[in-house]
């Protein structure tokens, strides 16, 4: 009799217990102001610097670098600008990368693929790298991708960082 009660007493109060929600859990009061669309809440955090880098995950120190890229960017801008006439794949302004997809001018199967990582927010040859990704395939089979160092490269480099200084004189001169 004792076993049945003390069993009867357990489950009653497992019962009980599980039906509370710790508060914890519960939810909080939500401010007016907070965006209820996933992208709209995704870019305010953004503007807001809000957010968790692997870095301050791994221990580093918060807020030691902060990379706000948007429109108002003069390297982010000219970029866009100068490959507007790809096709892109990937544009993250958040996490600072643009790729195209493969394009080729001729059909002899020739192809370049470019990525663009932006590595700071300021106007030097070291503040964004490119990488070209050249394809050839040969009759349609046993493509070859290369990671390729040609002057497209170097004149793509030059071209952004110009059109980005000329981006940056104009809001000078509007203030």
């Amino acid at each position: 009799m004792k076993k049945k009660s003390l069993i009867l007493a357990l489950l009653l109060s497992v019962l009980f217990v599980s039906c509370s929600i710790p508060k914890f859990a519960k939810p909080g009061k939500i401010s007016k102001n907070t965006p209820i669309n996933a992208k709209e809440r995704a870019r305010k955090n953004v503007t807001e610097g809000r957010g968790l880098s692997l870095k301050q995950a791994m221990g580093g120190a918060r807020g030691s670098t902060n990379y706000e890229f948007s429109s108002s960017n003069p390297l982010w801008r000219s970029s866009l600008e100068i490959l507007d006439f790809l096709p892109l794949t990937t544009v993250d302004y958040s996490g600072g990368i643009i790729i195209t997809d493969w394009y080729s001018e001729s059909a002899k199967g020739d192809s370049i693929k470019i990525t663009v990582r932006f590595l700071s927010n300021e106007i030097r040859s070291d503040s964004i790298k490119i990488i070209i990704h050249s394809k050839n395939c040969p009759g349609n089979q046993n493509c070859q991708i290369i990671n390729s160092n040609s002057k497209i490269k170097e004149e793509l480099q030059r071209s952004i960082l110009t059109k980005a200084s000329l981006f940056e004189k104009e809001t000078k001169e509007k203030k």
